[in-house]
C-alpha cells in the first residue's frame, strides 16, 4: 500500500519562489523549517544557505506585493531617519527606517510580511509605518556599517545565538567547560564579537579595561575602531570566557599568556585566533589575531605585485638555492606574502620545513614548528635540526640575532632555499642590517637572491571613489614626473565614502620594492657600501622603491595618495 505525500502548500512570495523554480518545494519545506528552528528569518537563511540571491527575492517579493524595489545603494544615508527607532531593534530586526512624512515612517525591510518587526517599530516610534522593500544583502550591511561603531550591543538571547564552535587544535573534540555555560550572554556576546570581526575583515581584536570604561575595537584595513563599550564590571568575565576558549590558566592574572582559538563556523570552514593576555593597572587586556588559513591562498596575483616585480619574486623562487628576504614593519603583510611563496613551492617532490614563533597558518604538506624559547627550541636550534632533516626549502620566521642569521646564510649557500624576515624600512637597508648583526659582507653578498620590502595601503572603494583635483606642481613635488602627468592612464582619485565602504576604502593592497642582488649590489656589499650606496645602485638597475611603487597604484586609481603618503615616506 504506498503512501501518497501531499505537496507542502506555500502563500505569498515563497509560493512564487517555489512555482518560478526558484527553489524546489522539499528544499523550500526545510528551510522553513530549519529557519524557524533558528530563530531566523526565512529571507536572510534562503540567501545564506541555499544561495538564492537577494534580488531574484526582492524581485519576487516586489511582484508580489504590486511595489517596485528601492536601491539602497544610491540613497543618501545622511537623510537616514534612523534616530526615529532604537538602535536596538533596527538590529535586531534587520529594518531601516529611510524617511518620514508627517506621521508617516517609511521602513525599509527585506520581508514586508514580518509582522512583528513592522509592529516593533510602529509601537517604538509612535508612528504610522509603511515598508519599503529593498534588497537584504544591501540592506543588512548597511546597517552593519551604520551601526558597527557605536557599541550598542545587547546581552539578549536571541540576538547572539550563533552556530559557532570552539575546538581546541590539539584535540578536535574536547568540550569547552566553562562554568558561566554555552548558553550564557557573555558566551554568545563574544562569539557575536569574533563573528563580527571576521566578517568586517577585521586582523585585530582588542579588549581593553581602563579605570572607568571598558572597549573593545577592531583592526580593519590597517586602522584601529572602536566597536563596542560594554559595561566596566563585565570586564573580568569577557577576560575569563577567552581565556577559556584560548586554553589559558584563568587563575593566573599577573603575567601575560598566549593562547590560541579556533572557530569552527561552520562544516568546512574554521578561523584560527592568536591570544595574547597583557597584566595592564586595571585589568587584563587581551588581544586577539585573527588567521585566515585563506590568506595564503590568494594567488600571488592577489596581493598587488607589479608584472615585473612578481616576475623576480617568482625567478627567486625558481632558484634551487639561496637567500629570499621578506621586510617590513608589524602588520605589513610579510607573513601572507611568505606563505604565498610557500604555498607556490609545496610540492610532492619538494621537503619544506619552517620554524615560527608562533605557527600562524597551517598549510597541507609542510612541516611546520612553534619555536618555543622557554625550552631551548629557538629559531637557530630548530634551523639546524632542519638541516639534518633532508630539506629543501627552509622558512624562519624571523632572523632576529648573529647565530640565526649565520646558520641561515650557511643553508642558503650548501644547496638550500631559504625563505625568512626582517624588520627593517626598507630593502638597502636589510642587507646592512644583516652586516651589523655581525654577518660577514662576503656571506652576504653570495647567498642572498632578493629582498622584498613592504607595506599595506588601504585600497580606494571602486562604488564610490571620485578624481582628486591637485594642482600640477603639487603633484611634482609629492614625487610625480612630467612624464606620469603627461600619461592619459594616469587617473588620481580620492575617498569619498558609501555604504559599501568605510570612509571611502575597502580592502588593502601591497606596495612593495623588490631589489635583485646583482653583480653591482654584491659588489658594494662585498666593499661594505652603505644603504645609500645600495640604493643608489638599486634604483639604476631599474627597481623601484616603496615611495615610486605606491605612486604607481596612485596612478592606477588603486589608492589615494593620502594613503600612499601615510605608509611610506621619501
Amino acid at each position: 500500500m504506498s503512501v501518497i505525500q501531499s505537496t507542502p502548500k506555500f502563500t505569498g512570495f515563497i509560493r512564487r519562489l517555489v512555482e518560478d523554480g526558484v527553489v524546489d518545494a522539499t528544499s523550500m519545506q526545510n528551510a522553513i523549517i530549519n529557519a524557524k528552528k533558528a530563530n531566523q528569518d526565512i529571507i536572510p537563511y534562503l540567501t545564506q544557505n541555499l544561495k538564492v540571491s537577494s534580488l531574484t527575492i526582492a524581485e519576487t517579493i516586489a511582484l508580489e506585493f504590486g511595489e517596485p524595489i528601492f536601491d539602497l545603494s544610491v540613497y543618501n544615508t545622511d537623510m537616514l531617519a534612523k534616530d526615529a527607532v532604537d538602535e536596538k531593534l533596527i538590529i535586531k530586526h534587520r529594518v531601516l527606517p529611510i524617511f518620514n512624512r508627517g506621521n508617516l515612517l517609511y521602513v525599509a525591510t527585506s520581508n514586508p510580511t514580518n509582522i512583528e518587526a513592522i509592529d516593533a517599530i510602529r509601537f517604538n516610534s509612535k508612528m504610522n509605518v509603511e515598508s519599503v522593500i529593498v534588497e537584504f544583502d544591501k540592506l543588512d550591511k548597511l546597517i552593519e556599517n551604520l551601526f558597527a561603531d557605536t557599541g550598542n550591543f545587547e546581552f539578549s538571547d536571541d540576538e547572539f545565538d550563533l552556530d559557532v564552535e570552539e575546538v581546541d587544535p590539539n584535540q578536535e573534540n574536547q568540550k569547552d567547560e566553562d562554568p558561566t555555560g554555552d548558553e550564557s550572554p557573555i558566551v554568545k556576546y563574544i562569539n557575536k564579537l569574533l563573528i563580527d570581526a571576521i566578517r568586517m575583515g577585521a586582523s585585530d581584536l582588542h579588549f581593553e579595561p581602563y579605570e572607568k570604561s571598558y572597549r573593545v575595537r577592531y583592526r580593519v584595513d590597517g586602522v584601529l575602531r572602536q566597536i563596542a563599550t560594554p559595561p566596566l564590571q563585565l570586564a573580568n568575565r569577557l577576560a575569563s570566557r577567552l581565556k577559556v576558549m584560548s586554553q589559558m590558566d584563568i587563575s593566573e592574572k599577573r603575567v601575560p599568556q598566549d593562547g590560541r582559538i579556533k572557530l569552527k563556523i561552520s562544516k568546512t570552514k574554521a578561523i584560527d585566533f592568536r591570544v595574547n593576555s597583557l597584566p595592564t593597572l586595571f585589568g587584563e587586556k587581551l588581544v586577539l589575531r585573527i588567521l585566515d588559513p585563506s590568506s595564503a591562498m590568494l594567488g600571488i596575483d592577489a596581493l598587488g605585485y607589479e608584472p615585473d616585480q612578481k616576475e623576480l619574486f617568482m625567478d627567486a623562487l625558481d632558484k634551487p638555492q639561496g637567500m629570499l628576504l621578506i621586510t617590513g614593519p608589524t602588520g605589513s603583510g610579510k607573513t601572507v606574502s611568505l606563505y604565498t611563496g610557500l604555498n607556490i613551492l609545496n610540492r610532492e617532490d619538494t621537503n619544506i620545513s619552517t620554524a615560527e614563533d608562533p605557527v600562524e597558518i597551517n598549510l597541507e604538506g609542510i612541516n611546520q614548528v612553534n619555536v618555543n624559547n622557554k625550552i631551548g627550541l629557538t629559531f637557530s636550534a630548530a634551523l639546524k635540526s632542519f638541516l639534518r632533516q633532508d630539506p629543501d626549502i627552509v622558512m624562519v620566521g624571523e632572523i632576529r640575532d648573529l647565530e640565526t642569521a649565520e646558520i641561515a646564510i650557511k643553508a642558503a649557500q650548501t644547496g638550500h632555499m631559504v625563505m625568512s624576515t626582517l624588520h627593517t624600512n626598507s630593502a638597502p637597508e636589510t642587507l646592512t642590517r644583516l652586516r651589523n648583526m655581525g654577518v660577514q659582507s662576503f656571506n652576504i653578498a653570495t647567498s642572498v637572491n632578493l629582498v622584498i620590502a613592504q607595506r599595506l595601503a588601504r585600497r580606494l572603494c571602486s562604488h564610490c571613489k571620485a578624481p582628486a583635483d591637485i594642482p600640477e606642481q603639487s603633484l611634482l613635488e609629492l614625487g610625480f614626473t612630467t612624464e606620469d602627468l603627461a600619461d592619459p592612464e594616469t587617473k588620481i582619485y580620492q575617498p569619498v565614502g558609501c555604504s559599501e565602504c568605510r570612509e571611502g576604502y575597502k580592502g588593502r593592497v601591497g606596495i612593495y620594492e623588490v631589489m635583485k642582488v646583482t653583480p653591482e649590489i654584491s659588489k658594494i656589499i662585498m666593499e661594505d657600501g652603505n644603504a645609500l650606496q645600495i640604493a643608489e645602485a638599486s634604483e639604476k638597475a631599474g627597481f623601484r622603491n616603496l615611495r615610486r611603487s605606491g605612486l604607481i597604484k596612485v596612478m592606477q586609481g588603486v589608492t589615494s595618495l593620502q594613503e600612499v603618503n601615510r605608509v611610506t615616506s621619501e
